[in-house]
């Protein structure tokens, strides 16, 4: 049994089979083939963030694997409150077969999933987002080929996602450029990286977009740090990805955001509406890349 917590779960090898694998079932989906390789296989959704695409995604995608889904959210569920998160993961993993939690601390799932008896997915905590780094890296793929040898732009908070494009890089031969306001930069021993060689720090982010094949950026301010709003809004105000930043990069560079976005404040809106923009594909391609990870974690490689 695996369980996908963090990015450096899976090898290079594995994601090479997952990336083809996804889009297999991405051009099945568009000329309405079935795909239902999960049949009578129930995935058990935990939210204690709120969600839109998380939720969408992996219950749109559960569904389209011919499985069905049951959905809990912190009023239902009480994770570590009314009952130990080792006791619930014992009782939903012995009813459902694959579980994913959307949480805070990278501990509670850690929790969950040693004493889980199905594959445990993390859908985001305050540590790391893996599965969305997942669908960039397939989305990079579907427009420009491999991601190896290439340049990242990570520009803003040194957050959950800037931490699992470290380790995306760490693990599949790429660099990340980052750039974040003094006080929020990434942190190497929660990233959990091998070495410091797959990226470099720059305090101008407009150098960290030089020659860059992507640039990507998430919000000011991330879910549990709302009370840090304003300090934010005023350090982040020269971390705005603009035309300069997306002229400084490569000429066929893209740009991706997780969403949800603020236009006017992490992206121009010429930017995320511009046509080297593909948020609308990386969005959709949760989706498809998550049924890629579900189906491998409960079945292993498919022909």
């Amino acid at each position: 049994m695996q369980h996908y917590l963090q990015f450096k779960d899976l090898s290079a090898d594995e994601y090479a089979y997952l990336f083809g694998r996804a889009a297999l079932i991405k051009k099945k989906f568009k000329a309405y083939e079935k795909h239902h390789t999960l049949v009578d296989r129930t995935l058990a959704m935990i939210f204690e963030k709120a969600s839109t695409r998380t939720r969408v995604s992996f219950e749109a995608g559960m569904y389209q694997l011919g499985g069905s889904v049951v959905h809990l959210t912190t009023g239902d569920s009480q994770l570590g409150r009314a009952e130990p998160i080792e006791d619930s993961a014992k009782v939903i993993s012995r009813m459902t077969d694959i579980v994913m939690i959307r949480t805070f601390e990278q501990t509670k799932i850690e929790s969950f999933a040693a004493n889980s008896r199905v594959p445990v997915i993390n859908g985001l905590t305050n540590e790391f987002h893996p599965c969305q780094v997942l669908a960039d890296i397939f989305t990079y793929i579907e427009h420009r080929g491999s991601i190896a040898g290439k340049t990242v732009a990570w520009v803003g908070d040194g957050n959950n996602m800037a931490n699992t494009w470290l380790q995306a890089a760490d693990l599949l031969g790429f660099t990340v450029h980052v750039s974040t306001p003094n006080g929020y930069e990434v942190n190497q021993a929660v990233a959990g990286l091998r070495s410091g060689d797959s990226y470099r720090v720059f305090t101008d982010p407009l150098q960290a977009c030089q020659g860059a094949h992507l640039v990507t950026t998430d919000v000011w301010t991330s879910m549990g740090y709302e009370a840090e709003n304003e300090a934010r809004r005023a350090a982040f105000a020269s971390w705005c990805v603009d035309r300069p930043m997306m002229a400084a990069a490569a000429p066929d560079a893209l740009f991706m955001h997780c969403l949800p976005a603020h236009r006017g404040e992490e992206v121009e809106a010429e930017v995320i509406d511009g046509p080297q923009s593909v948020v609308w594909d990386e969005a959709e391609n949760r989706m498809h890349a998550q049924k890629a990870l579900m189906e491998y974690l409960l079945l292993g490689r498919q022909s």
